[in-house]
């Protein structure tokens, strides 16, 4: 899985496949595959695909984004279907009254929850930031963490001969820019895959003994109120494939799986 095309033809690029997980009149939620940007930037001209765009093209009105997700992160992604219920939407996000919950795969095993409450100092980008103070003060940033299952392998990734790997719930209460993966750093349990603030040795180890080149974040649901109806809404993805063939790598058969409430996201 490649996220650059710098090395190719635009016009033989196929398009990612986006599925609506819910739509009414107001509101539509998405699964946004890992690395589809959400909505054009000045830092990918050169992109063709973007899931604001291709959402509106499947609903076939104006959509308007109400939240975000990292382009290297699989999940859950809504949009409001007018400008007042946009609003309405960017309230809650505010409020951190909606409820967000992820599915990581780290380095490491993790046997304790807790929840960690570090504030993370403004991450900038070089052209698009270039008017910001860099010295703002850090922003509070906490997350809920859980750990699911933990698994070791019989394959060197370093310097031991075996290497260990955890499933873990994490709940984002502030949304501030790359939190997850910065805090899982902070606890050295840093998500596979990320290139920015991740392991480089692991990263490559699962890269190449997995075959799958990707960050192993998936923003697995979304809880909050509807913005128009005033119903408690609960909108849950499924794990792409490629969750699961690291699962059966990891000896985490269907019994292990089905029987941990904690997976349901309930």
């Amino acid at each position: 899985m490649n996220y650059s095309a710098e090395d190719t033809d635009l016009d033989d690029v196929q398009p990612p496949h986006v599925e609506i997980l819910f739509e009414d009149e107001h509101i539509v939620a998405i699964h946004k595959p890992a690395g589809l940007l959400v909505h054009r930037s000045y830092l990918a001209r050169r992109e063709r695909f973007f899931a604001m765009q291709m959402t509106r093209d499947l609903v076939g009105c104006h959509v308007f984004p109400v939240h975000r997700l990292d382009r290297p992160t699989s999940g859950v992604l809504l949009f409001a279907k007018s400008s007042e219920v946009a609003r309405a939407l960017c309230e809650q996000f505010a409020d951190h009254s909606i409820k967000k919950q992820y599915l990581a795969i780290i380095r490491g095993n993790m046997h304790e929850s807790d929840r960690l409450d570090y504030a993370l100092k403004q991450e900038f980008d070089d052209l698009g930031d270039k008017h910001v103070d860099p010295n703002k003060a850090a922003q509070q940033a906490v997350t809920d963490y859980q750990p699911l299952l933990n698994a070791e392998i019989p394959f060197s990734s370093g310097r031991y001969p075996s290497s260990r790997f955890g499933l873990v719930r994490l709940s984002p209460h502030t949304g501030r820019k790359h939190q997850l993966r910065r805090h899982m750093a902070h606890l050295r349990h840093p998500i596979i895959g990320d290139t920015t603030h991740g392991d480089g040795k692991q990263n490559k180890f699962f890269r190449e003994h997995f075959g799958i080149n990707r960050l192993w974040l998936i923003a697995k649901s979304l809880q909050f109120t509807h913005p128009v109806t005033q119903q408690p809404m609960h909108i849950e993805t499924e794990l792409e494939a490629e969750w699961l063939d690291i699962f059966a790598a990891f000896g985490w058969d269907d019994d292990q799986l089905s029987s941990m409430p904690s997976m349901l996201l309930s």
